[in-house]
């Protein structure tokens, strides 16, 4: 296994640039909680970037391979999953798909001092930050290429979003951009991708589009955008494998909440350093399903219990699950995610309250106690 870090004491790029311009999920919906004041934490190390230019134009590397922290399937074991690995649950593990839990509802008011997240389903999140509205991997298709239709409606009718203020995007696999989803957007939505994917949105004539390399970050109104490090990989024709990075992103308020969306990962080195480098993160929304054969997954999707810890390495104050309940992937019961969570969390003896085990639609609202 190759470990690249990547990590030095300002944000470390491959690029050149140029210049131009035991509550039930059905609970866990509309709470408020609040969040510790803030207080002198550990200084960030290395220091922070300073934000890039919004929409910035660079010139990146043909291919990230460099970035794996575990090397692709080769030949062996694509041969060894044709012939045993499933991607689908049996008859007993989708005998608990009506028992998903959905609870759509309208969306928490929020000021400028608040942060509040809807689950959408999947990776799909309505984070509203700093005044802001903004989408996580935006799923509401149906149906994405490969992959049977969802199990659970999307958590929130686009019709009742409010003004979409940005947009975040952790790599280019089909159930986190989804192409459908995104034509909905006008096309001065500001986005934030990974480094190489840029192009993909300016074909489709997204105008402010900014690509970030790991641990750089960029600021709307005031709140911050740091893309940070994931273990996974890029891939979404048969010629452009790991041609664009992949990653998490950190959200910060300027009153200083902060929110680590990780997108898709395996469990690893990364959870530490990120935490190292963004002390104080108020909610972790990481990923808890497509885990089953874990030979054939463990590199790049978490389990439950990895969660869990990464949770507790990233030194996070609250967890919300994804990743699970929305589309089948692979081959663990549906339900058997969230059971697992459950009872890692409670293992690990972190508060009940702290786990944010949202249904498809559910809302949760962390406050500020500075107002």
């Amino acid at each position: 296994m190759t470990q690249q870090t990547h990590e030095s004491g300002s944000a470390t790029t491959t690029a050149t640039t140029t210049t131009s311009g035991t509550t039930t999920a059905a609970t866990t919906t509309r709470d408020v909680v609040t969040s510790a004041a803030p207080t002198p934490y550990a200084p960030p190390f290395p220091p922070l970037a300073a934000p890039r230019p919004l929409g910035e134009l660079r010139v990146w590397p043909r291919t990230f391979h460099d970035r794996l922290t575990a090397p692709l399937p080769g030949l062996k074991a694509m041969a060894r999953f044709a012939r045993e690995g499933s991607v689908r649950p049996g008859r007993e593990g989708l005998a608990d798909v009506s028992r998903l839990p959905y609870e759509p509802g309208p969306l928490p008011r929020v000021d400028t001092d608040t942060v509040a997240v809807t689950w959408a389903g999947h990776a799909s999140w309505v984070v509203r930050i700093g005044g802001l509205t903004v989408l996580t991997d935006p799923v509401w298709s149906r149906r994405i290429l490969g992959t049977p239709a969802r199990v659970t409606p999307v958590g929130v009718s686009w019709e009742t979003l409010p003004r979409v203020d940005a947009v975040v995007i952790s790599h280019n696999h089909y159930d986190h951009l989804d192409a459908p989803t995104l034509r909905r957007l006008p096309r001065d939505t500001p986005v934030f991708v990974p480094a190489g994917l840029g192009r993909w949105f300016r074909r489709r004539r997204f105008t402010t589009v900014t690509e970030l390399d790991w641990w750089e970050a960029a600021e709307l109104s005031g709140v911050r955008f740091d893309f940070v490090p994931a273990h996974h990989w890029s891939k979404r024709s048969l010629t452009d494998t790991c041609h664009s990075l992949w990653g998490g992103w950190i959200l910060t308020a300027p009153e200083g909440q902060r929110v680590y969306f990780a997108g898709d990962t395996g469990y690893g080195h990364w959870f530490s350093r990120i935490g190292r480098r963004y002390p104080g993160i108020d909610l972790a929304l990481l990923p808890i399903g497509a885990y089953d054969p874990r030979w054939w997954l463990s590199d790049v999707h978490c389990d439950p219990e990895e969660a869990v810890r990464a949770t507790q390495d990233l030194g996070a104050r609250r967890m919300a699950p994804m990743h699970w309940g929305t589309f089948i992937l692979s081959a663990e019961p549906v339900l058997e995610p969230l059971t697992r969570a459950r009872a890692a969390w409670e293992r690990a003896g972190l508060d009940r309250e702290d786990l944010w085990d949202l249904p498809v639609g559910g809302s949760r609202v962390l406050s500020n106690v500075l107002d």
